[in-house]
């Protein structure tokens, strides 16, 4: 199966909290569902990261890969 996509990985983290939150869920189901939640929010946190270390670098006319700076 592929890996789904960080909109995917929201999305059923979404589903995950709101589950947790309406409280009709019972202990071993709740923590099944946390331990899920727990590891789509790492897997987003690195996906996030990495995503941010791609847009922090921007390529120069020249083609070299500089970081990118804003002056303030």
């Amino acid at each position: 199966m592929a890996e789904k996509k960080f909109e995917e990985k929201m999305k059923e983290l979404e589903t995950i909290i709101d589950e947790l939150e309406n409280g009709n869920t019972d202990l071993e189901d709740s923590i099944k569902k946390y331990t899920r939640a727990m590891k789509l929010v790492k897997e987003c946190d690195e996906k996030l990261k990495n995503i941010e270390e791609q847009v922090n670098k921007i390529v120069l006319e020249n083609g070299e890969v500089a970081d990118f700076n804003v002056e303030s």
